[in-house]
Formats: structure tokens, C-alpha cells, sequence
């Protein structure tokens, strides 16, 4: 086939084509100003709707993580307060210290009903839970601390447990401690085990032992997570929610889990040989974690590695998906002015830069259309919406532009070609870099033998 060109067309082909191409590709480079205000947009919708869920979690309740019991036993002990070396005496003195004992075994069966919240356009996850929790203590190493039995003070025992945000209890909890059960109360005064401590004070002085057993309920309030720490010696953790997208997080993976429509099982089984911090302990040593996911080192080492638990997701993020699509827009935009520059060639009529800027306004405003949509009916369908106003209108244009229906058509098909391709690889996970590399590699190809079929010295395309 050939393509005969008049003397007025060949002359601007022959002369301007490579100022033509310095042109467009100036105006492709302008146009990552734009790009870059859109991600900045993008950016700022995203940071407001973290605003928002942490107004809900502010509201409702934070994300929980469930920490204890912990047995803590005050002991009396002499320590040197003064030596004269000269005179061979010592000043002695009575202090109290504490022994912490961890829980030999820690069961807990915990069932979650996540719900969304939604305020304005933005959603959040919260959840209400009924959490189990039974063990027993081990007894106490009395022969290992080298701990006199007569000094420990058995009545003054007390046990803790941690909540990162006790506005999220629906209920009273009571302990069940050996044959006696206790109502919990808040401690805000002198132990600081956890950051936020409810705690018991069970009289032992009658049994002068450890080795007790216990069981309680947790009514509990929390959202976006909920996390468990491996406290036990041995920790059995049983999950379950009518949750379609749980997320497991943490040190540990869930030994079995199970998935379906209508929720999810997750189970753990832990021993204390992977944890940084020993069964029984003297002294002041505590367990500190801070602002709910960070964790202070006070020489028990890093707590938040032995925690683990469940992270909600939302089945879509839009505005992940949208930010993903805008990094592809320069690509769209330089292969739609190629693809545009060859049909204007083929079709010998010459299309004005002006024009060339106004169809990549239209594909700017794309992605205003694609995250304004987004936000009310979802990514998927906010990208059809998108997709099709874009290539219908440029479609349009460029028939008025060619003045015939057939470039007007083939043109619209590569559109919907290159908006289909993003979409595909928006949607890919593990195979996105892959198939991206491939179908650009055939873009380039097919470029390729194009711009061979042209004779750009002569005024004949074959």
C-alpha cells in the first residue's frame, strides 16, 4: 500500500516532523506537573481518610491489644544501704521487691464481629469481641531465686492484666482465681506492668502458693486490630469473625487458618522458647507498650516481637488503586500522542499542538473523574465511568479532528486497549511487573515496525 502525499502535507511532514516530535515530547514532560498535583490530591484524600478512622477509633474504641495476666508476689529482702570497710560494720536495710510469674498455660477463645462505620464518604472497621481466657500459674521457683518462702508476703499478691484502651470493655470482668472470684478494678498508681492495667488483689496468705488457676471474660470494644501477646509458657490463641479480609500480623503466623465467604478461623499454638523474655523474674522489670504498636526495651526484652494478631482490611482501596493508575498516566498519555502522530501521518492531516493539549487535558481530568468517582460508588466502577467518558470524548475529537468516522474508530480502539491493559495490571498482585513488561514490550514492537513502514525522507509512506 501506498500513501501519496500532496506537496503542501509532504513539505510539513518532511520539514517539521522532528520538530513536531520535540514538541509533543515537551509537552508530555510538562504534563508530569499536573500528574504530580493529582498524586498530591490523591495523597491528601487518603490522609483524610486516616483522619477519619482515627476519629472513629477516638470515638469507639483504638485497636486492642490483650496482654496478661501476669501474678505479681511482693517480698521482703535485706539490702546493704552502707559498709565502713574500717570498722567491719554495714548498714542494712528491709525492702520490698516483687516477683512476676507469667502463666504456665494461656488459652484464649476469642470470637470478633467487625462492622463498618461510616462517616461522610469515609469508612472505618470497628469490632465488638468475647474474649475467654483461662490458665493456671506455675508454682513459684523458690529454689532457683533463692527466695526465703517466710518473707514473701502472700497477702498482698496481685494480678494484672493489659488492655492498650480500656474505654473498649463492655463489661465488669470478674477473675476467677483458684475458688474465688474477684471484680477487676484499674490501677493507676504505682504498677506500671502494662500501660493501661486492670488488676485484682487475691488475700494468699491461706494457701501460700502460685500454682492457681484462672478464668475471665472480656467483653470487648476495638477497631482496624486486635492483637494478642504471647505471654504463656504455652499460648493457645483461637480466633474467629465474620470477616472476609483479615490480615494476620505479627511475630507469629497462625499455625491453621481457614477462610470463606462468611469469615475466618485462625489458631495458634506457642511456646515460650521463641519469646525474649523468661517465665519467672525478680525485681522491677517490666512490660511496657507504648502508643499501642510500639514497645520499650526495659531489659525483658522487645515485647512487640511475641505480639500477633488480626488486622481488619477493607476489601477495596481506592484510593491505593487510583494513586497505582495515576503512576501510569505519563505512560497513557506518551503512547496516545504516538499512536496519535502516526494516524495523523497515515491520514495526512495535520493536527495543531493546541489540540494535541487539549486531548491531554481530557486524559488529566481522567483521574479527577476516577477519584472523585471512586469515593462514591467504588474503583471498579469509578473506573469504567471514567474510561468510557474519556475515550468517548476523545474519540469524538479526533473524528471532528480527521473528519471521517474510521480513524475516529481505530483510534478509540487503541484507547480502550491501553485503559483495559492499566486496569489488568491494577488488579494483578504477584504477576503486575511481569505482565506490564511483557504487553509494553509488545507496545514497543508494534511501535517499532510502524515507524518502519514510513519512508520519513520521502513524500511516500509504503
Amino acid at each position: 500500500m501506498k500513501i501519496e502525499l500532496n506537496s503542501e502535507n509532504g513539505n510539513w511532514f518532511g520539514e517539521s516532523v522532528i520538530l513536531k516530535l520535540v514538541l509533543i515530547g515537551f509537552l508530555t514532560l510538562i504534563l508530569l506537573i499536573p500528574n504530580f498535583w493529582i498524586q498530591n490530591l490523591i495523597n491528601e484524600r487518603q490522609q483524610r481518610q486516616t483522619e477519619i478512622n482515627q476519629e472513629i477509633s477516638n470515638d469507639w474504641s483504638g485497636k486492642q491489644i490483650i496482654e496478661g495476666p501476669v501474678l505479681v508476689i511482693p517480698y521482703t529482702k535485706t539490702v546493704i544501704e552502707k559498709e565502713n570497710v574500717e570498722s567491719k560494720t554495714q548498714t542494712v536495710k528491709e525492702v520490698i521487691s516483687t516477683i512476676h510469674i507469667l502463666p504456665e498455660n494461656l488459652n484464649m477463645d476469642a470470637v470478633v464481629k467487625p462492622n463498618k462505620l461510616h462517616r461522610g464518604i469515609f469508612e472505618s472497621v470497628v469490632y465488638n469481641s468475647q474474649i475467654k481466657v483461662k490458665g493456671n500459674f506455675s508454682a513459684l521457683e523458690l529454689k532457683k531465686s533463692g527466695i526465703n518462702p517466710e518473707r514473701i508476703l502472700w497477702s498482698k499478691a496481685k494480678v494484672f492484666i493489659g488492655l492498650s484502651d480500656l474505654k473498649g470493655l463492655k463489661n465488669n470482668p470478674q477473675i476467677k482465681l483458684a475458688d474465688s472470684t474477684y471484680e477487676v478494678e484499674p490501677d493507676f498508681l504505682n504498677d506500671d506492668l502494662f500501660d493501661h492495667n486492670l488488676t485484682i488483689s487475691p488475700d494468699l496468705s491461706q494457701i501460700k502458693s502460685s500454682k492457681l488457676d484462672f478464668n475471665f471474660i472480656l467483653d470487648l470494644k476495638g477497631s482496624d486490630e486486635l492483637n494478642f501477646l504471647h505471654i504463656g509458657k504455652n499460648t493457645k490463641i483461637k480466633l474467629s469473625g465474620n470477616w472476609p479480609n483479615p490480615s494476620f500480623i505479627g511475630r507469629y503466623s497462625p499455625d491453621n487458618r481457614n477462610f470463606n465467604d462468611d469469615g475466618f478461623t485462625a489458631e495458634w499454638n506457642l511456646s515460650y522458647f521463641n519469646r525474649t523474655y523468661p517465665q519467672q523474674w525478680e525485681g522491677e522489670k517490666r512490660i511496657i507498650t507504648k502508643n499501642n504498636d510500639k514497645a520499650v526495651d526495659v531489659t525483658i526484652g522487645q515485647i512487640a516481637d511475641s505480639m500477633f494478631g488480626v488486622k481488619f482490611m477493607l476489601p477495596v482501596d481506592q484510593y491505593q488503586k487510583t494513586m497505582r493508575t495515576a503512576k501510569y498516566s505519563i505512560l497513557i498519555i506518551m503512547l496516545t500522542f504516538i499512536s496519535l502522530f502516526f494516524m495523523e501521518f497515515i491520514q495526512k492531516r495535520k493536527i495543531h499542538l493546541l489540540q494535541y493539549v487539549l486531548i491531554s487535558a481530557a486524559m488529566i481530568v481522567y483521574y479527577i473523574l476516577l477519584l472523585s468517582f471512586g469515593e462514591q460508588v467504588g474503583f471498579n466502577i469509578a473506573y469504567l465511568i471514567a474510561s468510557v467518558s474519556t475515550i468517548v470524548l476523545i474519540g469524538s475529537f479526533v473524528k471532528a479532528l480527521m473528519k471521517s468516522i474510521k480513524p475516529a474508530l481505530l483510534f478509540t480502539t487503541i484507547l480502550s486497549i491501553f485503559y483495559g491493559f492499566i486496569f489488568v495490571i491494577i488488579q494483578l498482585q504477584d504477576l503486575a511487573l511481569i505482565s506490564g513488561s511483557i504487553a509494553l514490550f509488545v507496545v514497543v514492537a508494534v511501535l517499532m515496525y510502524l515507524s518502519a513502514k514510513i519512508d520519513w525522507t520521502k513524500k511516500e509512506v509504503e
